[in-house]
This record gives structure tokens, C-alpha cells and sequence, in this order.
């Protein structure tokens, strides 16, 4: 008798969580990058904005992101079979090796999901960063000092920026704090890669690329109805103790081409990104997390990614991006973004829906509907 598996809403034959790719898996980040862009060109059009590529200074969109998939491609592909020709004593026939690992890992649908996906994280993101530039724009009114007084309230007349630099000091904390920002910068574009081109969990890997993609959009939402700069340009002088680091050469850095854009977004091709309400860095953090536990990956990685986010809260606060209340902000955007994503992706939001709760089939649907 075939086995099924209850899905709350059908039955569908069981299936293994590691099932490769189906079509459709993307067709709601396809959705919202389609729709962030017509969002970024309206925008732009009615208060004549020039649309930018965020990311020009590293290369042309065009030859950047297929260099990045080329890269994780043969990072994904080269080890595993320099590692299979070893164990077999055959290095000298290495290049069979490899051309037996791409056709095991690397068929069309795999290909056609890493290419789908890639495009529309990327869409999104640049629409994103685009509309976080055209904010100053659309909204002049600024809210750092209710931010500031929410801070106050939570912490019972204390000022939070105060608080963190007395409790960790304004040495090394400030350099360690440093790099682990800038970790961040370069942590969340990994774990991307790894959900579309190094995992075959493929249903997993697309509700994290779309929850991530979600979070963008609700990120956006937010920093037009609260625009906000970060105590760090609100508030300079409670700075002032913390030795200089790599992030403050990038807030200084920022701050620059908020006014060149400012003065005159035609003469630069900065885009403006400055934005404390809410934390992304805590929001995006949140949803790794929260996707961590729902697909129950190994122990370790679920522990390294809540220290990583518990590191990160008062990080964002000692640092200057962020207010308090920044953070609580982005923990429940990250959760939103992992539910919203979920409902789009038809992934149940409970612990591992790939193997104990899969999406309805449409033959089932439209079967279950006929039976009604």
C-alpha cells in the first residue's frame, strides 16, 4: 500500500525532504520582484528619480551575477569530486570525475532553479536598495527622537547607546562589534548561495530566498512610514569614546552619499542608504533563525545562528545603526517575512514541514474541490 503523509489540507504520496526542484517553487518571489520593480519605476517616474544599480562600483549587474553563480557552481562542483577521485585512487581521471558529479548535482532542473532564483533575489534587492535611496525623497518628516523616547521608555529613562557602550566598553568591544557587522554584510549573500546552489533542499532553499525577499519588501514599507537616520547621525556625540574602525569609515561613507544624492541624484551614481526603523541586520537574522528551526537543520548551525543573532541586537545599538526599538522591529519582521514566505511557497510554518507536512498537490486540490 503507498504510504502518504497528512498535510492538514490533503494527502500526496510521501517524499523525501531533499526532493529536487519543481516548477513553481520561485513564482512568488517572482511575484514580488516583478513587483518591487514596477514599484522602484513608479516611484522614480513621479518624483523624477534616477533608477540605479546599487552595486555598480564591483562590475555590471550583467557580468557580476552570472560570476557569482560561475563561482558557486565550481565551489559546489570541484571539492566533491577532487574528494570522489581521491578516495578512488584516480586523480589522474579527474576530469570524468567532475563531469560525473555535474551530471548527478547539475541537471536542468537544478540549473533552471538556481538561475530563477538568483534573478529574482537580485531584482528585489536592487528595487529595494532603490527605494530605500528615493525615501528622503517621499517622506521629509524624520522620527529619530520618538524612536529615541520609545528607547527611553523601554529602558526606563536610560538611554540604551549609553547602557551598551558601559557595559562592554569602548575598546575592543568597538572593533569586535566592527567586524561583526561587517560579517553580516558578507554572511547573508553566503547563506543565499547555499540555499540555491549548494543545498538540494530545494522547497527549503526557495522558502528562504523568498522569505528573505519578503523581508526586503516589508523593510521598504517601513522606512517610508518611519523614515529615520540612526542615533549615530541623530546623535554623534554619544559616539565620541568609540575608537575609529571599519564601520566608521562606512557610516561616514554613507552619510556622504546621503547628501550627494541629496544635492543631486543625477550627478552621482550613489544611492542613498540610510534607514534605522526597522533592524534588517536583526530582521534577516531573525528569519535565518526561525528557518533554521523550521527545517531543523544540524544542531550547530541552529546554535551559531541565535549567537550570532543575540550578538547582533546590541551590535546594531553600540555601533549607532539602530535604536532599541529598531530591533524589536526587525525581530517581528523576520518572523513575518519566514509566515508570509510560507504561505507563499505553500510551506507549512511548523518544524519540518518538508518531511512531515507537504504542500497539497493541485491534482489533490482540484480532487478534494470536485468532492465538495
Amino acid at each position: 500500500m503507498r504510504d502518504e503523509v497528512g498535510t492538514g489540507v490533503g494527502a500526496q504520496p510521501a517524499a523525501s525532504a531533499l526532493a529536487g526542484p519543481v516548477r513553481g517553487q520561485f513564482r512568488f518571489a517572482v511575484m514580488i520582484a516583478l513587483g518591487m520593480s514596477v514599484t522602484t519605476l513608479i516611484v522614480a517616474w513621479v518624483y523624477d528619480l534616477p533608477v540605479r544599480d546599487p552595486d555598480s562600483v564591483a562590475g555590471p549587474t550583467w557580468l557580476r551575477l552570472p560570476l557569482i553563480l560561475l563561482g558557486a557552481f565550481l565551489l559546489d562542483v570541484l571539492p566533491r569530486a577532487a574528494g570522489r577521485a581521491w578516495r578512488r585512487h584516480e586523480v589522474r581521471r579527474l576530469p570524468g570525475t567532475v563531469r560525473e558529479v555535474v551530471h548527478e548535482r547539475w541537471g536542468l532542473p537544478q540549473v533552471s532553479f538556481a538561475l530563477v532564483g538568483l534573478g529574482a533575489w537580485y531584482l528585489t534587492y536592487a528595487s529595494f536598495r532603490n527605494l530605500k535611496s528615493f525615501v528622503p525623497f517621499v517622506n521629509l518628516h524624520l522620527w529619530d527622537g520618538a524612536l529615541a523616547d520609545v528607547d527611553r521608555v523601554l529602558f526606563f529613562g536610560h538611554n540604551p547607546v549609553v547602557l551598551t557602550h558601559a557595559l562592554f566598553g569602548t575598546g575592543v568591544a568597538a572593533q569586535f562589534f566592527s567586524f561583526l557587522y561587517i560579517a553580516w554584510i558578507v554572511f547573508v549573500p553566503i547563506s543565499l548561495v547555499v540555499a540555491l546552489v549548494w543545498s538540494r533542499n530545494s522547497a527549503g532553499g526557495a522558502w528562504y530566498v523568498t522569505a528573505v525577499a519578503v523581508d526586503w519588501v516589508l523593510g521598504a514599507v517601513l522606512y517610508y512610514l518611519v523614515p529615520s537616520l540612526g542615533p549615530i547621525y541623530a546623535r554623534p556625540e554619544l559616539f565620541a569614546d568609540l575608537p575609529r574602525t571599519d564601520v566608521t569609515g562606512l557610516q561616514e561613507l554613507m552619510m556622504e552619499e546621503r547628501r550627494e544624492v541629496l544635492i543631486n541624484p543625477f550627478t552621482t551614481e550613489a544611492v542613498q542608504t540610510i534607514a534605522a526603523f526597522a533592524s534588517l541586520h536583526v530582521g534577516i537574522c531573525v528569519t535565518m533563525c526561525v528557518m533554521a528551526e523550521l527545517l531543523r537543520l544540524h544542531r550547530a548551525v541552529r546554535v551559531f545562528l541565535w549567537v550570532f543573532l543575540a550578538l547582533t541586537v546590541p551590535c546594531t545599538v553600540y555601533l549607532g545603526w539602530h535604536y532599541a526599538v529598531d530591533a524589536i522591529g526587525g525581530a517581528m519582521l523576520g518572523v513575518a517575512g519566514v509566515w508570509i514566505a510560507g504561505k507563499g511557497t505553500r510551506n507549512a510554518f511548523r518544524r519540518r514541514p518538508l518531511e512531515g507536512q507537504l504542500v497539497e498537490s493541485d491534482d489533490s486540490r482540484a480532487a478534494r474541490s470536485r468532492a465538495a
